[in-house]
């Protein structure tokens, strides 16, 4: 009978990994083009191919990624680049916290650290979105094609800046700047505060390098500063309201 319902729980296992896989299929495939792009930065801070492959296969997020190989071409200390990927990376924790509570508390720790390994803005997205019991096999169906597309596009746009003419990489180079664009414009389009904190980011930025006593600090400690004081600013300026306490309200 144990021998039974072992057979059945590893069939169901199988089944679940499966239909991660066939909900990562398109994921694999955009962080191959996406992570192309980043392919590019890391080519230009001096990474080789299999560099490329192992940061984005260790790392798997495209702001922390960039801005660590933008502190890496600025010939930057460790410490500054660890701060840097701490706070571009620092929504990971959230979504963590968030998927922990649909865990059941018997779920094994290997299994709560493999799935923390690779939370993602679209693993996560589909892993919280799948209705029923949670099942980590699902995530691992997913992880197992994102996780090396994303490092395989890094390392394809490494080896192909190295060969393709210098123009045609400068020109690349600003498919990421898309990407990140890509990213912010529905959100300012839904929310004016997101909007307006966006420009305002973008003026302080432009301050911090234009401004002769603000240009000397290394382009790592003014991503740091900057994420600092503008997000703050934000969650004290445009706090979100709960649920219950707009109901109140209303």
């Amino acid at each position: 009978m144990k021998r039974k319902n072992k057979n059945k729980l590893n069939t169901n296992n199988t089944n679940v990994f499966k239909e991660g896989m066939k909900d990562g299929i398109p994921i694999a495939l955009g962080y191959l083009a996406v992570s192309f792009s980043l392919g590019i930065s890391a080519r230009s801070a001096g990474l080789n191919a299999f560099q490329g492959f192992i940061a984005s296969f260790f790392t798997n997020a495209s702001a922390g990624e960039y801005a660590a190989f933008t502190v890496i071409a600025a010939d930057a200390p460790y410490f500054e680049m660890l701060v840097v990927t701490l706070i571009a990376n620092a929504r990971y924790l959230l979504m963590s916290c968030a998927l922990s509570q649909k865990i059941p508390s018997e779920l094994p720790w290997y299994h709560r650290l493999l799935i923390g390994f690779d939370v993602t803005d679209e693993l996560f997205g589909i892993t919280i979105n799948r209705p029923g019991k949670f099942n980590p096999y699902y995530t691992y169906g997913a992880m197992i094609l994102a996780t090396p597309c994303w490092a395989t596009g890094t390392m394809l746009g490494i080896i192909a800046g190295n060969i393709m003419p210098a123009r045609l990489v400068s020109a690349l180079s600003v498919a990421l700047y898309g990407m990140f664009l890509a990213i912010i414009i529905p959100p300012c389009r839904k929310n004016k505060a997101v909007a307006l904190v966006i420009m305002v980011s973008f003026a302080l930025s432009y301050l911090m390098y234009s401004l002769p006593f603000l240009s000397a600090m290394s382009s790592g400690t003014k991503t740091i500063v900057l994420t600092i004081i503008i997000s703050s600013a934000a969650a004290l300026l445009f706090p979100i309201k709960k649920e219950g306490t707009e109901q109140n309200d209303a």
